[in-house]
């Protein structure tokens, strides 16, 4: 298994020097105003009760390499205005491309249209104004922008780096599915009739890379990327394409295991999806519907009393990182889970209203969450987490979309390590991992100090008392 200090080296120098100055965008932020203050002004016009809107820019650049040669070029840039209508708690939303006036008035009036004719939610409105983010705390800058300067031909040469570093590596790199840059930036501003008014600008750039190892029947694939807010604090071209190519290596001469039951090791790649399950589990719209093995489980220990989750949408550069919440709600620091018990849902002002309780600023998603282990000592490596496994699976991907969070049953095709005593014995391919995901949380009997932020959510390899593995013989 490749060393996993390379995957890690996320500050490396810059393969290319962001220019602030120019922001790439084609509309203003007082023009984004603008178009708020009138776009309300005409929904109130109609005799709408409340109402907010949200009108958004974006630009971007994505580039695409293989074997050397330039693949694909993308240029994108897109804009859009949407308004919502209240008339009581009946709701009305249109969007437009358009941002003429006259499109702006057919918009609202077509928004208005659908309220007057559809049946009332008691749970239907603005959030209530208390939980709005007002005044500075709505312009809370978090750092989120940082546009990147370059053109086609600078990011083809970073993707070529990239490709021919892992190349490079070892005669049994074959070929390549390719190399990709993207640059993207967006910004929005958005406003309602209870107060509320905010908006910022943000970017996210990548890198990545897919070499392939072998020949003929032999052959695996793998991939690396990195990706940040500001590009300067990408890894560099060479570091992502030589462990994505150590990657490859590594799964060579791949073998299927018989079936068994037994440890289970999840890279911190794939740890995160196990925290993005809890979530989606816990989260308003699956709980009112009933739709999730999680239900009523607030104030339940659903880990075991080692594990938290924490929550903080205000690390600056964070990718989940946001002042108020796609409702204009005050986003807050939180303990999601203390002890292994839940503290608290991830809400809307919708989904609160459903379920009798009040919204956690949620409308978008979770921000920025962190689960930690309080026995985790920071020499717990994977090399560490793997002699905790003993003899188990250590697995570095994850195959279909087999998770049922209405039942919590989980199986999903995998690929990774046979490992025994601790120490990486052979690949394996072409199993299935299975279990259910509330015994997979309550099993959890370790986390690896080897923390990655895949997205918005930063976890450590993860350790899974046992699974089933189906393999040969199954």
């Amino acid at each position: 298994m490749p060393k996993t200090k390379a995957a890690n080296k996320a500050a490396q120098a810059a393969n290319a020097t962001p220019a602030a100055p120019s922001t790439g965008f084609a509309y203003s932020r007082e023009q984004f105003q603008q178009i708020i203050e009138d776009t309300l002004g005409m929904a109130r016009k109609l005799g709408a009760s409340d109402a907010s809107a949200e009108v958004s820019e974006g630009a971007g650049l994505s580039v695409s390499v293989r074997k050397g040669k330039l693949e694909n070029v993308e240029r994108n840039r897109d804009k859009t205005v949407g308004i919502t209508v209240y008339l009581g708690q009946r709701r009305g939303n249109a969007t437009t491309s358009d941002f003429s006036r006259e499109a702006l008035q057919r918009t609202v009036q077509a928004a208005y249209d659908i309220a007057r004719h559809t049946a009332e939610d008691p749970a239907a409105g603005l959030p209530d104004a208390d939980d709005l983010a007002l005044g500075k705390a709505a312009r809370r800058d978090l750092d989120l922008f940082h546009p990147w300067a370059i053109d086609a031909a600078g990011a083809a040469e970073i993707a070529r780096r990239c490709e021919d570093a892992a190349m490079g590596v070892d005669a049994r790199i074959t070929n390549s599915e390719g190399a990709g840059v993207s640059a993207q930036q967006s910004h929005f501003w958005a406003a309602n009739s209870r107060g509320f008014q905010g908006g910022y600008a943000s970017s996210r750039h990548s890198l990545s890379v897919s070499p392939i190892a072998g020949r003929g029947r032999d052959m695996q694939r793998d991939f690396w990327y990195t990706s940040e807010r500001d590009a300067r604090d990408m890894a560099k071209a060479e570091v992502v394409g030589r462990y994505a190519a150590e990657r490859a290596l590594a799964r060579l001469k791949a073998r299927r295991i018989p079936t068994c039951e037994a440890p289970v090791l999840f890279e911190n790649t794939l740890a995160a999806g196990l925290l993005g399950a809890y979530v989606q589990a816990t989260s308003g719209g699956a709980l009112y519907r009933r739709a999730t093995f999680l239900l009523d489980s607030l104030g339940q220990p659903i880990f075991p009393k080692h594990i938290d989750i924490a929550e903080d949408p205000h690390i600056l550069k964070g990718k989940g990182s946001a002042p108020f919440d796609d409702e204009g709600v005050l986003t807050r620091k939180r303990k999601i889970v203390k002890n292994g018990v839940v503290q608290t849902y991830f809400l809307s002002s919708y989904s609160a209203r459903k379920l009798g309780l009040k919204t956690t600023g949620h409308a978008g998603g979770s921000q920025n969450l962190v689960l930690t282990h309080k026995k985790t000592d920071k020499k717990d490596n994977l090399k560490a987490m793997l002699k905790k496994l003993g003899t188990g699976l250590f697995v570095t991907e994850l195959m279909g979309q087999g998770v049922n969070y209405v039942t919590g049953d989980y199986s999903r095709g995998a690929a990774g390590y046979w490992v025994e005593n601790g120490v990486i014995q052979y690949p394996v391919q072409e199993i299935t991992i299975a279990g259910h995901l509330g015994e997979m949380f309550q099993q959890i009997v370790a986390v690896g100090a080897d923390a990655y932020t895949y997205g918005s959510k930063t976890i450590g390899s993860v350790l899974i008392e046992k699974m089933k593995i189906a393999g040969q013989g199954s």
